[in-house]
């Protein structure tokens, strides 16, 4: 069977590229090839730049109200095929289909939500400012805009921003990663069908070379990142040394605390999911427990019982409830981190190298470590795989100020049934994203999503009110007549 080879998006066509490097783009639950991505030239990102900012300069006189109808009719396409896009997903990425549907609908929201730009781009108006003296504010978009989407979740993190990008006005430049750029192909499908003007949405499928030549190139007015911390860091370095706005979601190390007064049952099945959901590959996963005195045994025992429902194997199988790593490298990643955890004294409860799992993929089973102290590897880096810690301390204070001295601080949650417990932790903890008696503290579309600490680099953060915010420009008008 013939490999399929990606084409870019540039100015209303598909084209092919002219990149003599290609990424292979596997299917992570067999390690089968399943395409090749090319990786792109600075000079093709040129190419869909200039589309859209020729584009831009029409599709910026578009009133909002019919701007947003193209919208309407992109959700309405995205709808009907969402279960061919989570199979895609799911085919790139090593998702189940469960959480493939729902990372798909999570991104048909963020399309509702934009659709409300007629009345989030409204301004402001005072009469008499001084005597005579009127003053308005307006949004207006700013130009093309640009995106670099991360590999765990394809179908549903580009649609943080391009919706509410060319709702307001704006034109855009999508860069997929390079390890599952299928299901972007079949979204940018979609956009084609549901007729946005030639120029006003473009894919360029690369790599670095792509990536550099967005944070420098000189038309592009803003960048939306997300990926790991050290590469967000360096991408709001470089694009806001060239002058552009920049949203950069970096990395994570979730704490989640464990109060004695929480719902036991309910605490250890929500944990569980947050940490081995997805494989563990998202930037809101659980990473260690902090079971704060008594709590400590109940919440053991707990996870060690949830963990043992776990089916790991090829997502798109029924009955299958974690899939594989991404691709080798993450599988050899994380086996390092169980290593490290055990060399540095660890308990290991839950052993996932020897889960059954497919002879074929890069599987690794769940895997719970009791006992961590802070001076250990897994308890402070990032392991981005179904790896979960408990740590117990003696206090909410002791656990708030573990988490505290994190330089990560993307989501946090607390278990607990005291109103008091609760107050405290959302008055005193570092992270944007918190959740109380939540294991994945994700929020909705019409709120806004980004860590802080390392975990975000930049002012405005994505979807939500937020978006439209980084996707205006307020012109203030002083009148006198």
């Amino acid at each position: 069977m013939p490999v399929t080879r990606l084409q870019n998006y540039i100015g209303g066509e598909w084209v092919d590229s002219n990149a003599s490097t290609t990424y292979p783009v596997t299917n992570p639950a067999n390690g089968e090839v399943i395409g090749e991505c090319p990786l792109s030239s600075a000079d093709e990102l040129d190419a869909a730049v200039q589309s859209a900012r020729a584009a831009f300069e029409t599709w910026r006189r578009v009133p909002a109200q019919e701007r947003v109808q193209y919208l309407f009719r992109f959700k309405t396409l995205m709808e009907k095929h969402a279960e061919e896009l989570a199979a895609i997903v799911t085919r790139e990425n090593g998702k189940t289909f469960s959480e493939a549907m729902g990372s798909v609908g999570r991104g048909i929201q963020m399309i509702d939500t934009a659709t409300g730009a007629p009345s989030m781009l409204m301004g402001q108006a005072l009469e008499d400012i001084s005597a005579g003296i009127d003053c308005e504010s307006v949004r207006q978009p700013m130009g093309v805009f640009a995106c670099i989407a991360p590999f765990n979740f394809p179908a549903m993190v580009p649609l943080w921003f391009f919706p509410f990008a060319v709702a307001c006005g704006n034109t855009f430049v999508c860069k997929p990663s390079e390890q599952v750029p299928f299901s972007q192909k079949l979204v940018w499908e979609l956009i084609h069908e549901a007729g946005f003007p030639p120029g006003v949405l473009n894919l360029v499928n690369g790599g670095r070379e792509v990536v550099e030549s967005m944070c420098s190139h000189a038309d592009i007015a803003g960048v939306s990142f997300v990926g790991s911390s050290p590469v967000a860091e360096k991408v709001y370095a470089t694009a806001a040394s060239n002058r552009k706005r920049v949203q950069a979601l970096g990395g994570a190390k979730n704490f989640i605390t464990v109060m004695p007064d929480a719902d036991m049952v309910h605490t250890t099945n929500n944990v569980c999911e947050s940490a081995f959901g997805c494989a563990g590959e998202r930037c809101l996963a659980a990473s260690v427990v902090l079971t704060v005195g008594e709590a400590h045994g109940p919440v053991r025992a707990g996870l060690q019982e949830q963990m043992e429902k776990i089916v790991v194997g090829d997502g798109s199988q029924p009955g299958v409830t974690m899939g594989p790593l991404i691709n080798a490298k993450s599988k050899q990643r994380v086996l390092a981190f169980i290593e490290s955890g055990v060399a540095e004294g660890a308990e290991l409860v839950v052993d996932g190298r020897k889960a059954t799992v497919p002879s074929k993929g890069f599987f690794i089973g769940p895997t719970l470590f009791d006992g961590v102290t802070q001076d250990m590897k897994i308890a402070t880096e990032e392991i981005f795989g179904p790896v979960l810690c408990i740590q117990q301390v003696a206090s909410l204070e002791e656990a708030l100020a573990i988490a505290k001295a994190q330089p990560l601080a993307n989501a946090n949650s607390i278990f607990t049934s005291s109103g008091k417990s609760a107050r405290q932790f959302r008055y005193e903890v570092d992270a944007s994203m918190a959740g109380v008696n939540i294991g994945v503290a994700a929020p909705m579309s019409f709120f806004s999503f980004g860590g802080a600490k390392g975990s975000f680099f930049g002012d405005l953060k994505a979807h939500g009110r937020e978006a439209f915010d980084f996707f205006t420009d307020r012109k203030v008008f002083i009148t006198r007549w």
